[in-house]
């Protein structure tokens, strides 16, 4: 499982970058419209779920696969739903962001407790999923912030779990050096 996760690095780093550029565009947008945030946040969990599905059918997972199908198929699922009921109030996008943020920190966890066994720093893997299932249950616990917050709240997220991917995508790196 090491080799495969090493020798595709990059798919974990590739997800940490795309998290952290979401985390940018929404702080430099925070007068955003509710439209354009479920639109802009639909994009971002489209292209993680892709990228989790990606991973788990590349052999390259961090995670059990099976744990990387559910996620990516989370992931897209909240996006079809961002994209098709664009109308939806603030509070199910909440709802919606936060019961996604858990369910991924969840699984995040779990893969991170038994990557215990293969590798060592695998400690950022389980930050990930502690930021993600903090944030999930935050959301759940404030609904009714402003939608600023929202979007500040969101984007600080986004970078934080982008900066923890991208150092386990380089940590896992350094053992596909020593293999080769």
């Amino acid at each position: 499982m090491l080799q495969f996760i090493s020798r595709n690095w990059w798919m974990l780093v590739l997800r940490g970058v795309c998290a952290i550029l979401f985390g940018v565009l929404a702080f430099t947008w925070p007068g955003v419209t509710l439209g354009a945030l479920i639109l802009l946040w639909g994009a971002y969990a489209f292209a993680d779920g892709v990228l989790a599905l990606a991973a788990a059918f590349s052999g390259a997972a961090s995670a059990p696969w099976w744990v990387l199908i559910v996620e990516g198929l989370v992931g897209i699922a909240a996006a079809v739903a961002a994209f098709f009921a664009p109308g939806i109030t603030a509070i199910l996008l909440l709802y919606l962001i936060a019961a996604w943020a858990v369910v991924k920190g969840v699984f995040q966890i779990v893969a991170a407790i038994q990557l215990r066994k293969e590798i060592e720093g695998e400690f950022w893997l389980g930050l990930a999923g502690l930021a993600s299932l903090l944030f999930g249950l935050a959301l759940f616990a404030q609904p009714g912030v402003g939608a600023l917050a929202v979007v500040w709240i969101i984007g600080a997220y986004a970078m934080a779990f982008g900066a923890l991917l991208v150092a386990l995508g380089f940590r896992v790196r350094s053992p596909n050096r020593q293999l080769a």
